[in-house]
C-alpha cells in the first residue's frame, strides 16, 4: 500500500496527539474520523480533511474495508461497545487507547477474537515506547538481586466529566496510574500478588470537585514479584499545589533508578551519577510502530497489543478487588 488510510474514532485529547503524530507521516492518511461533540468533530476534519460523522457505527457502515486500511481508537472507558468488534468483523487493525474498557468480559472476548482472527493490534501504553524504559531494562538484568520499587501518580483532578466518578473511569489508577503498573510489568514480569488500600474525605464533592465525584483520593498498592522485587505504587488526585516528582524509583543494591515521568531518567551509585533527558517522542513511536505492522504484516515492532495490554488493565482491577475487600489478591 503506498498510503495507509486511518479512521479516527474519537476526537478528544489523547486523540489528539495520535492525528500530530500521524499527519508527520508521509506514507499515512487520516481519512475518516467519528466524533459525537460537534465542535470536536469539525476541528479535526478542518485539521486533518477527513469525512466526518457523528457515530462509529456511521463511519463503520459507511468507509468499506476498501476504504480503510486500520482505526485508532480514543473513547471514554465506559464508550467501548461494539468499537472493536466491528473493527474485527471488518478485517481492521485497531490501535485502542487505555483503559480498552471497564468490561473485564469484553475485554475477554474481543482479545479472544483478536487470537483466533490473528488482527494486528496495539494500545497506548505510550511508556513502553521511551528511550529511557529502554535504558532501564538493559540496565536491570545486570543487578539481579532485586529490591524496592516506589512508584507515584500523584496531582489533581483531569477536567474530564468521566474521570471524577469511579463507575465510569475505573478509578485513578484504572485510568491513569494504569501507565506505571503496565511500566512494573515490562521491566519485571507479572506480578504474583497484590494488597491495596484507598481512602476518601479530601476532596470534597461539590466544593473542590463536581457534586457526582466519588472516587478514591487516593491509594497505595503493594505489588510482589519475582526475584526479591516489591512495588508500592501510589495514585493520588487530591492535590492543587506543589507536587512531588512522579514516575519509579528502583532501589537496587548496588544502584537507584530514578525514572521521572517521561522526562529524565537519573541513575547513581555511591560514585557516580548520570542525568539521561528523554529522548524521542513516545506517541510518534508508538504509532510508527503500529503503521509499520499494518503496512507489513509483522506485529513485532508492537510492544503492547491487545492480548498483553488486557494484563495490565487484570492487574489494576485486582488492586481495585483488594482495596473493595481488604483481601490481598493473588495472580
Amino acid at each position: 500500500m503506498s498510503k495507509v488510510r486511518i479512521g479516527l474514532i474519537g476526537c478528544g485529547g489523547r486523540q489528539g496527539a495520535h492525528i500530530d503524530a500521524l499527519m508527520k507521516m508521509d506514507d499515512v492518511q487520516i481519512v475518516a474520523l467519528a466524533e459525537p461533540v460537534k465542535e470536536r468533530r469539525e476541528a479535526a476534519a478542518a485539521k486533518t480533511g477527513a469525512r466526518a460523522y457523528e457515530t462509529h457505527k456511521e463511519l463503520y457502515d459507511s468507509e468499506s474495508k476498501k476504504m480503510l486500511d486500520a482505526v485508532f481508537i480514543s473513547i471514554e472507558p465506559t464508550a467501548h461497545t461494539d468499537t472493536e468488534t466491528r473493527a474485527i468483523d471488518l478485517g481492521l487493525p485497531f490501535m485502542v487507547e487505555k483503559p480498552m474498557t471497564l468490561d473485564l468480559e469484553q475485554a475477554d472476548l474481543i482479545a479472544k477474537r483478536i487470537e483466533e482472527t490473528g488482527l494486528i493490534t496495539a494500545v497506548g501504553f505510550q511508556d513502553r515506547y521511551l528511550d529511557l524504559m529502554d535504558m532501564i531494562k538493559e540496565e536491570l538484568p545486570k543487578h539481579p538481586k532485586g529490591g524496592l520499587v516506589n512508584g507515584a501518580w500523584i496531582g489533581g483532578i483531569p477536567g474530564v466529566w468521566w474521570w471524577q466518578k469511579r463507575s465510569t473511569c475505573g478509578g485513578q489508577l484504572v485510568e491513569q496510574n494504569i501507565h506505571l503498573a503496565d511500566g512494573l510489568r515490562y521491566l519485571f514480569g507479572e506480578p504474583l500478588s497484590v494488597y491495596a488500600v484507598s481512602s476518601r474525605g479530601i476532596v470534597e464533592p461539590g466544593v473542590t470537585a463536581s457534586p457526582e465525584y466519588d472516587t478514591d483520593d487516593y491509594s497505595v498498592c503493594i505489588y510482589r514479584f519475582k526475584d526479591n522485587v516489591t512495588a508500592t505504587l501510589e495514585s493520588a488526585c487530591y492535590m492543587a499545589g506543589a507536587r512531588p516528582n512522579n514516575g519509579l524509583v528502583i532501589k537496587l543494591r548496588d544502584l537507584v533508578i530514578d525514572y521521572r515521568l517521561r522526562n529524565n531518567l537519573i541513575m547513581f551509585t555511591d560514585r557516580r551519577m548520570v542525568d539521561v533527558k528523554r529522548g524521542n517522542d513516545q506517541t510518534y513511536d508508538l504509532d510508527r510502530a503500529f503503521i509499520d505492522a499494518v503496512k507489513t504484516g509483522d506485529p513485532s515492532g508492537i510492544r503492547s497489543p491487545y492480548a498483553d495490554a488486557l494484563k495490565s488493565l487484570k492487574m489494576t482491577f485486582a488492586a481495585n478487588e483488594s482495596m473493595d475487600t481488604g483481601k490481598v489478591i493473588h495472580f
